[in-house]
């Protein structure tokens, strides 16, 4: 693409630009932000943090739906946070709480820059998302990591794509274009058109709302995560790959690099005990997408 003077294109964007345009969007409840700077803190006041919580009744009322749906198939009604803490531990309820927050931001509704996502695929990105979520947190099972980290960074992992879509929306109609011009998948056609691409906007994004810096880092470095240092990026890497086979798009309209066999040793898996995790989490995953974007 070209601006007509033999220039760069006006569309690409640096990292000023798009601090200046996620501003416009709404800041996440400060709760969430502390629940999830206490991920990896087990001395977290409990009960203080679910005062906090309670007092914010619209994100209760979500967390409570979703610990009531199918997906969670309690044996009985969760009535309060405090419950939900005493049935999922506090792990469950910060993955649900942000989880609720995240989703809410980027509802279309009113006016200003949320509303722009009313032209964006809203339920496929939120289920390949979800998708991926399931597949981190049963891969960190699988390697006895901090689960409730897995599930959230990989529900976030694809974060960049709606703060485009929301604040961006010229800019990615245009790498839409691009994308069917060259048959080619959502990553390339981003790094040809705007300069950089929505993992590194999600990671400004999330450091902008305060993420733990492990978060953060696993949202931006996911299609190339550093195999050696970061086991959670690699994680989110092989979950993203794994989660298309959950897409409800047909098979090869979106291309979707192969997985990379170094991450997936990386991680412990190979290809049958991938497939067999996959089919773990397809038991899950309808459920899931009806309790969490409904």
């Amino acid at each position: 693409m070209s601006d007509g003077t033999g220039g760069e294109t006006s569309m690409q964007l640096d990292r000023d630009t798009v601090l200046k345009g996620v501003r416009n969007l709404p800041s996440l409840p400060t709760v969430v932000i502390e629940l999830l700077q206490s991920m990896d803190n087990d001395d977290a006041d409990t009960r203080e943090l679910a005062g906090k919580l309670a007092r914010d009744q619209a994100l209760t009322a979500k967390v409570l739906r979703v610990a009531n749906s199918s997906f969670y198939g309690l044996q009985g009604k969760v009535d309060s946070i405090g419950d939900a803490i005493v049935v999922l531990g506090l792990h469950g309820v910060r993955t649900l709480a942000t989880a609720a927050a995240i989703t809410d931001v980027f509802a279309p509704k009113g006016s200003g820059a949320a509303a722009n996502v009313q032209t964006y695929d809203m339920r496929l990105f939120w289920r390949h998302s979800i998708a991926v979520g399931l597949c981190a947190k049963a891969i960190a099972r699988k390697r006895r990591l901090n689960d409730g980290n897995a599930f959230t960074a990989g529900l976030m992992h694809d974060i960049g794509r709606l703060a485009l879509a929301s604040c961006f929306p010229g800019h990615i109609a245009a790498v839409a274009k691009d994308r069917v011009e060259h048959g080619d998948c959502w990553l390339f056609a981003e790094r040809r058109v705007l300069g950089l691409d929505h993992a590194e906007i999600g990671q400004w994004l999330t450091e902008h709302w305060r993420f733990p810096p492990l978060l953060s880092r696993a949202i931006g470095t996911h299609h190339q995560p550093d195999m050696q240092q970061d086991l959670l990026a690699t994680v989110i890497h092989v979950a993203d790959r794994l989660g298309h086979r959950l897409d409800d798009e047909p098979a090869g309209q979106i291309p979707v690099p192969p997985i990379d066999e170094a991450a997936m040793a990386a991680v412990g898996l190979d290809e049958e005990s991938a497939a067999e995790l996959v089919a773990v989490v397809q038991e899950q995953f309808e459920s899931a997408c009806a309790a969490l974007v409904s």
